[in-house]
C-alpha cells in the first residue's frame, strides 16, 4: 500500500549533537544508523530514518560531571530556586514542546510501529501529564505554605530534591513513559542525566533545543549510545543519587550493582509484569472478550500493563477459546497510518524469532494454536497466536513474552491461579471478570495483597495518570503516578524553631521580607 504523502521519511534525522551543559555539543566520532522495520519499498527493506552518535566513557562522565555542577551538592541555582521560577521554566518547555507534535508523533510511528491513533494519543497524553505535574507540584507547594508547631517548636516543612538522577526509559513508551521519570525529577529541583531507549530515540531530536532553551545549563543532559558503555562508568563513580528507569530488573540490578554506595542510592523502578486475567464462570463474555482483545494486543502486547496471561474457568474455556480466537484472527495487521490497523510492525527484528521459539516450545510441551492465523510471520510481524492449553513447563507461561503471543490456562479451582500469581516473580496488576459479589469479595480482598492494581471487568492499564501506578516484587520499585512521582524524587525537609520571642521574630523577618526561597507562605495560584 502507498505511504500516504504526510508520512514519508523525506528527510533523514541525523543527530549529530548532544546536550550537556546547556551546549548542543557536535559530534563528530562514531554514529549508529537508526532503522525502521517498516519498509517504504515493494520488495521488502528496512527503511533508514537516521543516525545517533555513539558516545563513550569520556562524554558519559562529562554529562555526569555538568549535572553534578548544576546540582552543586544542593547549592547550585537549580535546587535553590522558588518554586515558581522552576515551573515557569518547565511551562516554556512545555509550551515550545507542542510545537513539535507532527515532527514526534511521525517518528513514533517510524521508530517503534505504534499506530498513529496511540502515537497521537501518546504525545498529547504526555503533555496533559507536564500540566498536570505542575499542578500537582502547585498544590504540594501550597499545602506546605505553612508553620506547624508541636512541643513549642515550629516546623517549616517542604519536599526537596534528592540531587543527580540518572533516567533510562523504555522503548514501548519511549515519550511518555520517559517523561514520567523526567519531568517530575526536573521540577522537584534535582539535575539529570537521561539516554533515550534503543527504538524510538530520534523521536527526542525535536525536543532537544526545547531543553536546552527551557532551563539552566546543566540542569538537563542528553546522550547518546549504548546503555552498558554510558550507564556503568556513571554509576561506578557513586554520583548517582536517583537511578531511574523503566524496562527490565536485570538491567536495574545490574545497574545498582555498579553503585558503590547503595545505602545511598534511590531506586525509581518501572518492570516488567505478567499480569494475568481471571475469568470466572458468571463473567459477560462479550465484554469479558473485548477487554482480553484490547489488554493482550494493543501495540501488539508490548506493554508492561499488558494481559499476558489469561486463566478461565474450565466450564466457559472452550466457548472462551473458540470467540476469542475469532475475534484475534479478524484484528488487522497493517503499517500504523492504515486506517483500522490494530496490529503493526513489531519494532524489534528478532522479535518474530523469539515469539516463534515461544510457541514451538509450547506445541512441543503439548499446547495447540487455536486461531487459523496464529504464527503467520512476515519480515516484520508474527501474527497473533493464541496458545491452550498452557502448563507451568512451558516458556510462554514463564517468560514475560512482551509481544503477541496468548497464553490460556483453565483451572477449576480458584486457588490455582491465586497461588500461582503468590508464587509469581510480579505483582503490577490483575484483571478479573465477574459479577456475583460473594465470590468476589473474597477474592478482591486476596488479590490486592499479591498486586497493587485489580482491575474489575477491565483490561489492566496504567492510566489514568492520577491513580498509583506501581507493582510488587520484580515489577516496580517506588510509585509513578502524577502525585506520587513528585513524592519518589523528593524528600522531606523542614526548617525548626523554638517558639520564643528572639526566633520569632526572625522568622517574622524572614516571611514579611521574602529573602528565603524556601521559608515562605505564598500561596501559588
Amino acid at each position: 500500500m502507498e505511504i500516504p504523502e504526510k508520512y514519508k521519511i523525506t528527510t533523514l534525522t541525523h543527530q549529530s549533537t548532544y546536550l550537556v551543559s546547556g551546549e548542543l555539543k557536535p559530534w563528530t566520532g562514531e554514529t549508529v544508523e537508526v532503522y525502521s522495520t517498516i519498509s517504504s519499498t515493494k520488495e521488502y527493506k528496512p527503511t533508514l530514518l537516521g543516525s545517533i552518535p555513539q558516545l563513550g566513557k569520556t562524554e558519559a562522565l562529562e554529562a555526569l560531571e555538568s549535572a553534578c555542577l548544576a546540582y552543586g551538592k544542593g547549592q547550585g541555582l537549580w535546587p535553590t530556586m522558588k518554586v515558581v521560577d522552576r515551573i515557569a521554566c518547565m511551562e516554556t518547555f512545555v509550551e515550545q514542546m507542542k510545537t513539535k507534535r507532527n515532527e514526534v508523533v511521525k517518528l513514533i510511528m517510524w521508530e517503534i510501529g505504534k499506530n498513529l491513533s496511540d502515537s497521537e494519543k501518546e504525545f498529547d497524553r504526555t503533555v496533559d501529564y507536564i500540566y498536570d505535574t505542575i499542578e500537582a507540584y502547585k498544590q504540594i507547594d501550597r499545602d506546605s505554605a505553612k508553620f506547624e508547631k508541636n512541643s513549642g517548636v515550629y516546623a517549616h516543612i517542604r519536599r526537596g530534591p534528592l540531587g543527580v538522577v540518572l533516567c533510562l526509559g523504555p522503548y514501548n513508551y519511549p515519550l511518555n513513559e520517559t517523561f514520567t521519570l523526567l519531568i517530575p525529577a526536573i521540577l522537584m529541583g534535582n539535575t539529570v542525566i537521561f539516554k533515550p531507549a534503543k527504538l524510538g530515540v530520534l523521536l527526542i531530536s525535536p525536543l532537544l533545543e526545547a531543553f536546552q532553551n527551557s532551563f539552566p545549563k546543566g540542569v538537563v543532559n542528553i546522550i547518546y549510545g549504548r546503555g552498558r558503555v554510558l550507564a556503568t562508568p556513571i554509576m561506578q563513580t557513586g554520583k548517582i543519587d536517583v537511578l531511574a528507569l523503566i524496562g527490565n530488573s536485570t538491567s536495574a540490578n545490574a545497574l545498582q550493582n555498579n553503585h558503590p554506595k547503595k545505602n545511598r542510592l534511590r531506586l525509581v523502578l518501572g518492570l516488567e509484569a505478567k499480569n494475568p486475567a481471571i475469568v470466572l464462570t458468571d463473567a459477560d463474555l462479550d465484554l469479558t472478550i473485548d477487554e482480553c482483545i484490547v489488554g493482550t494486543l494493543s501495540f501488539n502486547g508490548q506493554r508492561c500493563t499488558a494481559l499476558k496471561i489469561l486463566y478461565v474457568h474450565e466450564d466457559i474455556v472452550d466457548e472462551f477459546n473458540t470467540r476469542f480466537s475469532a475475534r484475534v484472527d479478524a484484528l488487522k495487521f497493517g503499517n500504523p497510518w492504515e486506517e483500522g490497523a490494530t496490529l503493526t510492525p513489531l519494532p524489534e527484528p528478532g522479535k518474530p524469532a523469539y515469539i516463534q521459539e515461544l510457541i514451538d516450545d509450547a506445541k512441543d510441551k503439548g499446547a495447540k494454536i487455536l486461531n487459523k492465523k496464529g504464527g503467520e510471520t512476515t519480515h516484520n510481524f508474527i501474527f497473533p497466536t493464541v496458545l491452550y492449553p498452557v502448563s507451568k513447563d512451558m516458556r510462554v507461561y514463564q517468560e514475560e513474552q512482551f509481544g503477541p503471543v496468548i497464553p490460556i490456562v483453565s483451572f477449576s479451582d480458584i486457588q490455582e491461579p491465586l497461588n500461582d500469581m503468590a508464587d509469581s516473580n510480579y505483582g503490577q496488576q490483575v484483571s478479573i471478570f465477574g459479577k456475583d459479589i460473594n465470590t468476589l469479595s473474597p477474592l478482591i480482598d486476596t488479590l490486592v495483597n499479591l498486586v497493587c492494581r485489580v482491575n474489575l471487568n477491565s483490561s489492566c492499564q496504567r492510566g489514568p495518570d492520577v491513580y498509583p501506578f506501581t507493582g510488587r516484587k520484580d515489577s516496580a520499585f517506588s510509585t509513578l503516578s502524577v502525585h506520587d512521582a513528585l513524592r519518589s524524587f523528593s524528600i522531606r525537609t523542614f526548617v525548626a524553631s523554638k517558639d520564643n520571642a528572639y526566633n520569632n521574630a526572625i522568622l517574622k523577618e524572614l516571611l514579611e521580607n521574602k529573602t528565603s526561597n524556601f521559608i515562605n507562605t505564598d500561596y501559588l495560584l
